[in-house]
């Protein structure tokens, strides 16, 4: 697993308690430490009942703490070990989180050291909650969750599923990513971005050309994805308008599905009276075929080809340049530029025609750089003159560095 910037060095407390899902804290944990951040594990007395201390203490490579007055190999003093937890924690995880922990975190209970951690620390608390049955949806686990949301504790939807017991309803521990996935929410919340609404494009657009065929591009929708979670990290509410599939969507964004380049401009426009920043990483086709078949194209006897005649599709970066002219949003518009020539002539060009605060170009001609790769090497221009060349490095990283650039415009 990839280092994640925003887990980097962060101080993660993971709450294991006595659920048959404990075994899913194991990979929780282990993804985390993979991530770069720093695990501590408490373990409740009815957890190790399903996982045993050292199963974690071998993913984390950290102590494990099982005891309020026991601290194992660690240099924490016995008698305030939740003290020292606490203070230093960005955040505290209790995945999965038990009915009872539930109801002892919401009244102030304090009897091990997982809640007296918890009253200790000062950081965000998510809790993931994972029961059997009609656990979650009693309404003494409902006002105990709506006591903790209020406090702002960061709660995670359980899954809905089949149970241990042979019941099937919703109660089940979230996957892995989405843990993860809202853990990196809870540390962003107040990032950079916070309060502000950026709206970005993704994939290639699909040009129907008859019911089964269409006309597309190379664009994965790699590099706009990881955007969008950029963009959640900073603290941002992120509109995702999408071409992709088979992508992970970033947890927390609002995906907004459409094919082509028609359905791309309608929702744009829909979202960007709205929004603060809008980045179009979408590869939106620049033609597609002047009518669509009705039914399937079929080959000829005689084995003629066939002649398509194309027509224009809208520019979707003039449209928004002409509504921001009225409107003024978005106040920040990124585009992209992918080409096979004249790179940085051909980029400057689409800067100054199309009225962008930013330009993001790429060479498509790179094998290990831009479609259906997770690198990129790009040149990023700005209206003011500027120019900053980024070395082969990840699409995350790529993402990160735009964002920041944008947070810095927004507060200019």
């Amino acid at each position: 697993m990839e280092p994640i910037t925003i887990l980097h060095e962060k101080r993660v407390i993971l709450g294991v308690t006595g659920s048959i899902a404990a075994y899913k804290a194991v990979d929780l944990a282990s993804k985390l430490t993979q991530s770069g951040a720093l695990v501590d594990v408490i373990m409740t007395e009815s957890a190790q009942r399903f996982v045993t201390p050292l199963t974690f203490q071998a993913v984390t490579g950290r102590s494990v703490y099982t005891d309020l007055w026991q601290s194992g190999d660690s240099a924490l003093p016995t008698h305030i070990a939740h003290v020292g937890l606490g203070e230093g924690a960005d955040v505290l995880v209790i995945a999965p989180a038990t009915a009872h922990t539930l109801a002892k975190l919401a009244h102030g209970m304090a009897d091990n050291l997982l809640s007296v951690t918890a009253l200790a620390a000062c950081c965000p608390l998510v809790i993931a909650p994972a029961m059997d049955g009609g656990m979650y949806t009693h309404p003494a686990t409902q006002g105990n969750l709506e006591i903790l949301q209020s406090r702002g504790a960061w709660l995670v939807e359980p899954d809905e599923g089949r149970f241990a017991s042979g019941l099937v309803g919703k109660g089940r521990l979230p996957e892995t990513p989405t843990l993860i996935g809202e853990i990196r929410r809870a540390l962003g919340q107040n990032g950079v971005l916070a309060g502000r609404h950026v709206v970005i494009t993704a994939g290639g657009t699909r040009e129907a050309l008859d019911p089964v065929r269409y006309l597309t591009n190379r664009s994965s929708g790699k590099q706009g994805y990881a955007l969008a979670q950029a963009a959640l990290d900073a603290g941002a509410e992120v509109t995702l308008i999408s071409t992709a599939q088979g992508l992970a969507i970033p947890v927390g964004a609002t995906l907004v599905p459409v094919d082509s380049a028609a359905a791309l401009l309608e929702a744009v426009l829909a979202h960007c009276d709205t929004a603060d920043a809008l980045v179009m990483a979408a590869a939106v086709a620049d033609f597609r075929p002047a009518a669509v078949a009705t039914q399937k194209i079929k080959k000829q006897d005689d084995g003629g080809g066939l002649t398509l005649e194309l027509a224009r599709t809208a520019d979707i970066l003039v449209a928004v340049k002409e509504r921001r002219m009225q409107t003024g949003s978005p106040r920040v518009v990124v585009g992209f530029a992918a080409e096979s020539e004249n790179l940085l002539a051909n980029a400057h060009a689409k800067l100054e025609r199309k009225g962008l605060d930013m330009l993001v170009a790429n060479d498509i001609t790179a094998m290990d750089a831009g479609f259906n790769v997770d690198t990129n090497r790009v040149t990023i221009l700005d209206s003011a003159g500027g120019q900053q060349s980024l070395a082969l490095t990840s699409k995350a990283r790529v993402s990160e560095i735009i964002i920041e650039r944008i947070a810095k415009r927004l507060i200019q």
